[in-house]
């Protein structure tokens, strides 16, 4: 850290101890009279009724819009309010939970293991020694479960949904006093609950559960608590992530929905300055998010669009600038979308989400795209898949058209030069490479060792995948393995990682080793070819340096993927390919599998089989937080002097694959 950010550091220490002791007394003296002034109410029926008539970021319906709420949505939202009614969860990958009629909001309810009460600034929130993850609580404390659970009280007007959601958050402010929980930890949950909190309010504020005035006291200085809290403990740094993101949002939530008053005035302007300031610094050009992963591109873009949105309907300018860089991401969302709407397992992924209005898959990104294509109709977007409506339904309401366009399908490559993603498609087919830096400036944050590693999708079938993330502090094994260069498909020179994990319990940094380098990348009539090489081995004793060559047939249905190796003497050299958990292995020859997916025959093949050894063996592969799958991988390793090895997967074809004239007319 530079010495200004230590310096930065070590106030916000100091300060955190003398907040041990002000922070309850603050929090204690926050009565009706505070907030009454703070907010320059007469009452708090007064405030609530204000309150209730400014204008929300999203869409609500009136009874009369009802009908208009496609049936299918209605039926999920329904079927999830009533496990929510419930209190029954599934998160982050625990199956479904009963939490009893109290819920303990410090457990973490897989693996029972608890946090205690106390000041949330000196808690271990990491907790390494046991598999337990502090993520569970506060995942639980987002409430983000409760929101179908309000979402049927919008559709239904039935008083039992407004009750329970009450009932739940009254629970909750009761079991978790201002900065003394877990749940208070990190200044990240605080905003995002503070964004669900407000919209809660909108949902249910004119329901008869909620129209007690003591309630509608605690409900409301609960909420300008929050935005007190973000504003006191904001996580700046030298190099700032998505948790400064979050914050930044939570303060333009809690400004906006305050709305009067110096105090949320002043909310609303420094959070909307650092997001004016931090979305040109975590985004680039090119519109990738510089944490270098699937699922923090998707969160970090809500994090940016939705107080935009907010902003615009209170009356408030966003820029053109700023506009323009959230068009550019919804074009990287486009891009790295397939058809189905399944997306590259690049990087980290924890399923976190701003505002989860949807009942589309998790992994479904296309709804951001048709965000901003509703929001500032900018021509690049018009006519670009936006998946199922649900999202952008409840942000703008249902769009009532006589007949749909079939969208436009992105069948042309295209290249994220800053991001170092190259993208290659057809209508069909879609390649990922990753051939970009580590996430977080160099830091590694939620990227993972994965230069030169790539995603295969052939004639509508997943076929290559990269194993995805699992899990954060619950297995510090489990966690590496994921972000290791084995678990991605890329090769492993000597066994050594390509960026050195600085120590096993530093959950989120890399050394920043492996340098990427571009070499060709063609939009070619029949190929398209991407070549690129890391320095993540240059530090060996003998130095390699890895040169991939990635070529996509056009009309084929064929990837070929070369890899050669620069350098001298003996080494260690592992080339994994991970298939897709769908993807079944019939039959294995010398230098030849066929594989199934997706209804389809498809066949690996490769040359030289006398230099590689070559394995069929077990893998796992990970699409959302704290679930892992077996799946089968093919390896190639060898022991020996250097030797390149070309492979090529290709749909198959009733005339036969000519192997070797496909790999000459490709590295061509």
């Amino acid at each position: 850290m530079r010495p200004r950010s230590v310096a930065r550091r070590l106030a916000s220490e100091a300060s955190a101890e003398i907040e041990r002791f002000t922070a309850p007394r603050r929090a204690a003296r926050f009565d009706d009279k505070a907030l009454l002034a703070a907010t320059g109410a007469e009452s708090i029926s007064a405030l609530w009724r204000r309150l209730g008539s400014r204008q929300w970021a999203s869409w609500m319906p009136t009874e009369a819009d009802r009908a208009s709420i496609p049936s299918a949505q209605r039926h999920e939202i329904l079927a999830r309010a009533e496990r929510g009614l419930a209190l029954t969860v599934d998160l982050l990958g625990s199956g479904p939970i009963a939490l009893g009629p109290r819920v303990d909001w410090s457990m973490d309810y897989r693996v029972g293991v608890r946090w205690p009460a106390g000041y949330a600034r000196r808690l271990d929130v990491l907790d390494l020694s046991n598999p337990s993850d502090v993520k569970f609580p506060w995942e639980l404390s987002r409430m983000q479960w409760l929101m179908p659970v309000a979402q049927a009280y919008v559709l239904t007007g039935d008083e039992q949904f407004a009750a329970a959601v009450r009932d739940v958050i009254e629970q909750w402010i009761g079991a978790n006093p201002y900065a003394f929980s877990v749940n208070w930890s990190v200044t990240m949950e605080v905003a995002i609950r503070t964004l669900t909190l407000a919209w809660f309010f909108h949902a249910m504020h004119d329901s008869t559960s909620w129209a007690d005035p003591s309630y509608q006291s605690q409900f409301l200085r609960a909420l300008y608590l929050h935005g007190d809290f973000i504003s006191r403990n904001l996580e700046r740094s030298d190099v700032n992530g998505n948790h400064y993101t979050a914050d930044a949002a939570g303060l333009v939530f809690a400004g906006l929905f305050f709305g009067q008053g110096e105090t949320p005035g002043r909310w609303s302007s420094v959070g909307w300055e650092i997001l004016e300031t931090e979305i040109e610094r975590q985004v680039g050009a090119d519109g990738v998010d510089f944490e270098m992963s699937t699922a923090y591109h998707r969160l970090v873009m809500e994090l940016f669009l939705y107080p935009a949105l907010y902003r615009e309907r209170s009356g408030l300018a966003v820029p053109v600038h700023y506009r323009a860089r959230l068009t550019s991401m919804a074009l990287f969302v486009a891009a790295y979308s397939r058809p189905d709407g399944t997306i590259p397992l690049w990087g980290d992924a924890d399923d976190g989400r701003a505002l989860p209005f949807g009942t589309q898959p998790l992994n479904d990104h296309r709804y951001l795209v048709g965000l901003v294509a509703r929001a500032w109709d900018p021509p690049e977007l018009r006519g670009l898949p936006t998946g199922p409506s649900d999202e952008c339904d409840w942000w703008f309401g249902p769009t009532i058209a006589p007949q749909r366009k079939t969208p436009r399908v992105m069948d042309r490559s295209v290249a994220f030069r800053n991001a170092g993603v190259y993208i290659m498609r057809t209508q069909d087919d879609h390649v990922f490479i990753d051939c970009g830096p580590i996430g977080l400036s160099g830091r590694g944050g939620h990227g993972h060792n994965d230069s030169l590693s790539f995603e295969v999708v052939l004639a509508g079938s997943r076929l290559i995948v990269d194993a995805g993330s699992y899990v954060y502090t619950s297995s510090v094994e489990w966690r590496n393995r994921f972000r290791g260069t084995a678990f991605h498909n890329t090769p492993m020179i000597d066994g050594v990682e390509q960026n050195r994990i600085v120590r096993p319990e530093f959950l989120w940094l890399l050394e920043n080793d492996a340098h990427p380098s571009v070499e060709l990348w063609q939009d070619g009539a029949a190929w398209e070819v991407f070549r690129g090489s890391h320095s993540g081995y240059d530090r060996l004793p003998s130095p390699v340096r890895p040169i991939r060559t990635v070529a996509l047939h056009r009309s084929q249905h064929a990837v070929v993927i070369k890899d050669v190796f620069v350098g001298t003497g003996l080494h260690d050299v592992t080339v994994p390919y991970h298939f897709a958990p769908e993807v079944n292995i019939e039959s294995e020859e010398e230098g030849w599998i066929v594989v199934r997916a997706g209804g389809r025959r498809y066949v690996v093949a490769w040359r030289n089989s006398a230099d590689w050894k070559v394995t069929t063996e077990a893998s796992w592969v990970s699409a959302s937080y704290g679930v892992k799958v077996p799946a089968r991988q093919i390896a190639f390793s060898r022991r020996g002097p250097l030797v390149a090895l070309g492979v090529v997967i290709a749909q198959e074809r009733p005339d036969g694959l000519d192997v070797d004239e496909m790999l000459r007319t490709a590295s061509a």
